[in-house]
């Protein structure tokens, strides 16, 4: 994980439980006799987010709706992290801070995490778009949940699923940054899969009931085409924005993309392409970035 991650090193269970006192009834000790919860249970998952976003992010009332994507903390705190380095190494080696730094969050889901976390740690502002107006509505009652964030995070339906940044960003708009975790599965067959092995890995045995124990509705765990034809779709439509948006970014889960994604950048001539390696134990993925902005607009760019 990030040098600046907060969750390195095992969970403080005693400081977790008096941030969110609900979580204690899924703490137990493992064999090891070391304290921890059921990684497969959902219910865990989402007290133990609850309780993080609570202790570190001063997020103190949060929640999700039935079977909606409730994300690793973490791992989502490590891509804040990698996009601060990206922007302090075009500022003079200083992470850039305060909200007028903005960040567009492709994908917000109804559990606003990229938002919450890069607001808490480096004071920065968002604007989260989505195609269901549902996890918008779930967005905007965290928000007026934590009345702080109010002028921070900002909310925008994508009305037409074909497009990416088409009709979100305007003309007078820039971004720092964009981020996102794009649904990796081309199929709803294919996530059930996906989620069989993780389960297995979890539980150290062979799983045949898919229990989302992340949750996540369709769209935000697969889509026609999969992982590749989202950022395909996501990199062709970034063109039209070249100095709109600083660092283009997102997630890439198989490694085995990556070719046809550097192929991709290159036929649409973007000046810099950025990968950087991330783990959380034994998931493994990498952030891709790139930028239209020459050198010398780089420097010029204000934070």
């Amino acid at each position: 994980m990030h040098a600046r991650n907060l969750h390195r090193s095992r969970y403080n269970f005693s400081e977790l439980i008096a941030a969110n006192p609900a979580l204690s009834r899924f703490v137990a000790c493992n064999e090891h006799g070391i304290e921890t919860i059921d990684f497969s249970d959902p219910h865990a998952v989402k007290e133990l987010n609850k309780a993080l976003l609570a202790a570190y992010y001063d997020v103190s009332d949060w929640d999700i709706p039935k079977n909606y994507l409730c994300p690793p903390v973490p791992g989502r705190a490590d891509y804040i992290h990698n996009i601060a380095d990206l922007l302090a190494a075009s500022n003079n080696g200083n992470i850039p801070e305060g909200e007028s730094v903005g960040g567009l969050d492709i994908g917000v889901g109804a559990n606003c995490i990229y938002p919450l976390i890069g607001n808490s740690v480096y004071g920065w502002s968002f604007v989260g778009t989505d195609i269901d107006p549902e996890a918008l509505e779930n967005c905007s009652d965290i928000i007026r949940r934590n009345p702080h964030l109010t002028d921070l995070i900002s909310l925008q339906q994508q009305m037409n699923s074909r497009f990416i940044f088409k009709d979100i960003i305007q003309p007078a708009d820039k971004f720092a940054f964009t981020i996102c975790n794009p649904p990796f599965h081309a199929s709803a067959e294919d996530a059930a899969k996906g989620t069989l092995r993780k389960i297995s890995n979890l539980e150290g045995e062979k799983a045949t009931e898919a229990t989302l124990n992340f949750g996540g509705q369709h769209h935000e765990l697969w889509c026609e085409g999969g992982e590749m034809a989202f950022i395909t779709q996501m990199i062709y439509e970034s063109v039209r924005y070249p100095k709109q948006v600083f660092w283009f970014t997102t997630l890439v889960s198989k490694f085995s993309n990556l070719k046809a994604i550097y192929k991709l950048l290159n036929k649409v001539n973007a000046v810099s392409v950025k990968t950087i390696e991330m783990s959380q134990g034994q998931k493994s993925s990498r952030m891709v970035a790139w930028t239209f902005l020459s050198e010398t607009q780089q420097t010029e760019w204000k934070f």
